[in-house]
């Protein structure tokens, strides 16, 4: 039908106008807040963008419910404004004939979305903790940055050394703090360089003195070195020993059905039902009221919508701390919220009031501004 397919068109054309807008935005937040992580030395600066990537694709779910949503109620309110509705409803259709073509156009759009919470959110995020797990555990050659007081990966050294302008392998007037069982250690040199011995890798300091204070009594002893080897610790290839829940695979998740995992498969499944009840949500409440001007059913539409997104995380929480169970927790929130939106497009389809007496067929353009 020609109505159909031009509410689809203009649906993909405002979806895709609001996408681009809220991935733009996203992305500069996100760009933000890993900037601001890797300058407290959480990731490594030049992983910045990448990090960002996986984050986009982590919120992308998120993201593809809330611009189905905003398409969906802002063509809908388009056409009542416009009173595009009169030509619908002269046809003898209503609001319910709807769901057909806006179905039709969303169906790929859900599918997106069961994909990306079900399968590529945990992969994203796992990425992301690799990252993060990799950065952290990286050895103290990796640290050591010219002008900057650096700590070993273990925690027991502190590194500083500038750069030499002439050798850039070669750093100058370097120090070395060590804090050790009994003793602390203040070791300082005019050159340093790196050398592999064997399997281990030393810095190899010359021109220095190094300073040892027993931390038992006061003992103080200092020694002048032309050469001064002090081995370095390397990258730790481990695995990372914490697997966060919502890097786990859904697989996982179903076949080990604790609290926690159950919470998170609640959280991806939500989404995908939250995006399905937000186009029932959307044709439900789309209107325009003059008397209370255009900006109120919006208002209220998106009162709405921030409302089920905060139930969504407030349910993870519950299930997480056993108070409810996943089953109950789908059924009340998501079943009751759709049946409610059904109801009320129902209502406002067959025009019944709270008295129970239907108004009169041809009532149904009141609701429309001329």
């Amino acid at each position: 039908m020609l109505f159909h397919s031009s509410i689809r068109q203009e649906l993909t054309r405002t979806f895709g106008a609001t996408l681009v807008v809220l991935v733009t935005v996203v992305m500069t937040m996100t760009l933000i807040r890993t900037l601001g992580e890797a300058s407290r030395g959480t990731f490594n600066p030049s992983d910045v963008m990448i990090i960002m990537g996986y984050t986009v694709l982590h919120d992308m779910p998120t993201i593809l419910v809330t611009c189905l949503f905003i398409a969906v109620l802002t063509v809908l309110n388009r056409m009542f404004r416009d009173s595009e509705m009169v030509i619908w409803f002269g046809s003898g259709s209503g609001l319910t004939s709807l769901l057909a073509p806006l179905f039709r156009f969303a169906w790929p759009i859900l599918v997106v979305i069961l994909t990306l919470s079900f399968f590529i959110l945990p992969w994203a995020y796992g990425r992301i903790e690799d990252l993060r797990d990799k950065y952290e555990k990286r050895g103290d050659v990796a640290r050591i940055q010219p002008g900057q007081f650096q700590e070993s990966a273990n925690g027991d050294r502190v590194f500083f050394h500038e750069k030499d302008p002439v050798n850039r392998q070669v750093g100058s007037n370097v120090f070395i703090a060590t804090k050790e069982p009994g003793k602390e250690t203040i070791t300082s040199a005019k050159t340093g360089r790196l050398d592999v011995i064997g399997p281990n890798r030393f810095l190899i300091l010359d021109n220095g003195q190094r300073l040892e204070k027993s931390t038992d009594s006061s003992s103080l002893s200092v020694s002048v070195f032309e050469t001064y080897g002090a081995k370095v610790g390397v990258d730790d290839t481990s695995a990372r020993s914490y697997v966060p829940t919502n890097v786990k695979t859904t697989k996982e998740l179903i076949l080990d059905p604790s609290n926690r995992n159950l919470a998170e498969l609640s959280w991806r499944a939500g989404l995908t039902l939250a995006a399905f009840n937000f186009i029932v949500i959307g044709l439900a409440l789309a209107g325009v009221n003059p008397r209370v001007g255009r900006a109120a059913n919006l208002g209220f539409a998106f009162m709405v919508f921030v409302l089920y997104i905060n139930l969504l995380v407030l349910g993870k929480s519950w299930i997480e701390g056993n108070q409810v169970t996943l089953t109950a927790y789908l059924l009340v929130l998501h079943g009751g919220i759709f049946f409610l939106s059904l109801m009320w497009l129902f209502k406002r389809d067959n025009h019944w009031t709270w008295r129970g007496a239907p108004k009169c067929k041809d009532t149904k353009s009141s609701e429309v501004r001329p």
